[in-house]
């Protein structure tokens, strides 16, 4: 099955967490296996296309997590389709409550000798550029990417890098990434990724927790590295060998090829290759291990498979690089899988707008993986270009990860840039990027979804109250189990132990759904749950809300403690320049449109919703500013 090249963006599918509005046509009367049904529902949750050959969902009444569904008549009065509890899909066995991957099962490597550098240049393509330097138009073909990953491990080796031994990488995206990254795993040590930008005390914890011994960084943190007894090494901003920066000099005679061939060791699948940080389900960052096997399974699973459902050669595809390399969405494409497959990866230090455009079209871009707030910033952009029927050609597709995207800005990316295609995808550091992704044909398009869940995973969705797991089309805690699991969290048996239990199932603690088809949606995070009187309440079910209004630019939503409710909804909100909207009117807004006991009870306006890099609403900034009542 191929997917289309031209997307009809006037088709949508959109559960929300507490309401599934599917199948259905408003204000009209529908046969449903011999029986009359008739809902009422909202067009903002979702709109479906009338053809037969839109992929339609058949849910036909709206379904509560399983802890409210047995009060299900007492909030609202609806006439449903007959049960359809014993009709479930072969993907889905009621008796295990476990979800099975709707893609035959993929045959993964099974030598345990087989390290992930051996893997990925195993692989025969006809990729001729690997890596452009976006700011400095240098390239690296892949005739020469093995050359070098081979001569900088040589140099490491040199300077006394051992198997075992961890290795930092503080870098922003660069041609030099992959190849330092590779080099070091080239010698059986181990990566740690991390954001050039972390502050001191977080770097010093990240290098005390994982004992860093050497580091690749900018010159500016060579010194304070050095403090904390690590060997740090300057690394220049674009690949210039022939650069009279002095502060250089040891990076240039790493990689100046003047040492014999470093000796590989024994390097076994189970082996760590990565130490990536994650907050997890719950609590403070924690060292997510990473094995060679992982890594494998993240080629194999995500990227490689996702290559091949598509008509066109991976050799031919060129992908812009903004998502960062230290963050494991990054790491999975542009360090790991792309260069399995021959593709040209187009490299973005940081991301502006129109100056992607220009690289898009220069370059002749055909994918674009990126986050929530760099999607609104393309549209934004795209919106305001002066010469639109020039511009994004090459195209084919923007995906997005690393958090939920509304409704509304896939709306609005469909109105400036109709013929890309658009899909979204789901994975976790603790799933080294593996969980689901989308995937759109002429006969079923579901931009809201996360997609399918990929080849030889398995997945469980638990209701959070009871412990029970849950059929398809109701809304609980997402457990994942697969080859591409993490092995541990590093020195921290009890957080592994919570996370993992003695099945290998990984609770992931985010609020998700099954359709009927086996397309998964993500609602929320578990702990982000604002408990109000005894319901419970998604705060991005109000967020959609929220930023649907036409003078709100931006909204978070988080639950504040009140001695009588034990929660309520507060709204974190961004006005557009010159609205005049107050409390009052943002409040009743959202009234309008949700069960008495989801209103929003407090109102406080901001200049901005504090986000991660990947777009994640930090929330705990949030409260740390609701607690101090102060004002952004």
């Amino acid at each position: 099955m191929k997917p289309t090249s031209i997307i009809d963006n006037s088709v949508f599918h959109c559960p929300s967490l507490l309401f599934i509005c599917q199948s259905f046509e408003i204000g009209t009367q529908r046969q449903s296996k011999g029986r009359q049904s008739q809902i009422h529902s909202s067009p903002s949750f979702c709109s479906t296309r009338r053809s037969s050959n839109y992929c339609k969902p058949t849910i036909s009444t709206y379904f509560l997590p399983l802890s409210m569904a047995t009060s299900l008549s007492s909030h609202i009065s609806l006439q449903t389709s007959e049960s359809k509890i014993s009709d479930f899909p072969d993907w889905y066995s009621p008796e295990t409550g476990i979800y099975s991957s709707k893609h035959p099962s993929i045959s993964l490597p099974t030598d345990p000798f087989l390290d992930i550098v051996s893997f990925v240049f195993s692989h025969k393509h006809d990729g001729v550029t690997a890596l452009i330097d976006s700011s400095s138009g240098y390239s690296i073909p892949y005739s020469k990417l093995l050359p070098l990953i081979q001569s900088m491990a040589s140099g490491l080796h040199h300077l006394g890098v051992s198997q075992g031994d961890v290795v930092l990488l503080l870098l922003p995206n660069s041609s030099h990434f992959p190849i330092i990254f590779f080099s070091v795993l080239y010698l059986g040590a181990i990566v740690s990724a991390m954001n050039p930008l972390s502050s001191t005390f977080e770097i010093k914890k990240q290098v005390s927790d994982c004992s860093v011994r050497f580091a690749f960084t900018s010159l500016e943190k060579i010194d304070q590295l050095n403090n904390l007894g690590v060997h740090a090494i300057g690394v220049p901003q674009n690949i210039d060998f022939d650069s009279e920066n002095i502060g250089f000099s040891p990076f240039h005679e790493l990689n100046g090829g003047r040492f014999g061939k470093a000796p590989r060791p024994v390097i076994r699948q189970q082996d760590t290759a990565v130490i990536m940080y994650s907050s997890g389900t719950t609590g403070v960052s924690k060292g997510v291990v990473l094995t060679h096997g992982n890594l494998i399974a993240t080629v194999e699973l995500f990227v490689k498979f996702e290559a091949s459902q598509y008509e066109y050669s991976s050799s031919k595809n060129v992908y812009l690089a903004v998502v960062p390399m230290f963050h494991i969405y990054g790491l999975s494409l542009f360090v790991v899988g792309l260069l399995s497959l021959g593709s040209t990866i187009v490299l973005m230090r940081r991301f502006d707008g129109n100056e992607a455009v220009k690289l898009i079209d220069y370059y002749g871009v055909t994918h674009f993986p990126l986050v929530p707030p760099i999607l609104t910033t393309l549209i934004m952009t795209a919106k305001g270009a002066t010469n639109t029927e020039n511009s994004f050609k090459s195209l084919k597709q923007v995906s997005c990860g690393a958090a939920p995207t509304s409704r509304k800005i896939i709306e609005d990316f469909f109105q400036v840039l109709p013929h890309v295609d658009f899909i979204q995808g789901y994975g976790m550091t603790e799933t080294s990027a593996v969980g689901t992704r989308g995937f759109n044909t002429q006969q079923c398009h579901k931009y809201c979804s996360i997609g399918l869940l990929a080849p030889n995973m398995q997945a469980k969705v638990m209701d959070w109250n009871s412990g029970s797991p849950l059929p398809p089309e109701y809304y609980g805690e997402l457990w994942l189990k697969g080859p591409a699991i993490m092995q541990r969290y590093l020195n921290n048996d009890v957080a592994t132990k919570m996370a993992i239990d003695e099945d290998g199932w990984l609770r992931t603690g985010d609020i998700v759904c099954f359709d009927e088809d086996g397309y998964l949606y993500v609602s929320d995070r578990l702990k982000e749950i604002i408990k109000y009187n005894g319901y419970q309440i998604a705060p991005a079910d109000l967020e959609a809300i929220l930023i649907s209004h036409p003078h709100i630019l931006d909204a978070a939503v988080i639950g504040e403690m009140d001695e009588v409710y034990g929660e309520i909804p507060v709204a974190f909100v961004v006005t557009r320049h010159g609205s005049t909207l107050n409390q009052e009117d943002v409040m009743g807004f959202v009234a309008m449109q949700v069960a008495p006991y989801k209103k929003i009870r407090k109102v406080v306006f901001t200049k901005s919703i504090p986000k991660s890099a990947t777009g994640k609403i930090l929330r705990r900034e949030l409260k740390k500013l609701l607690s101090s009542s102060c004002r952004l």
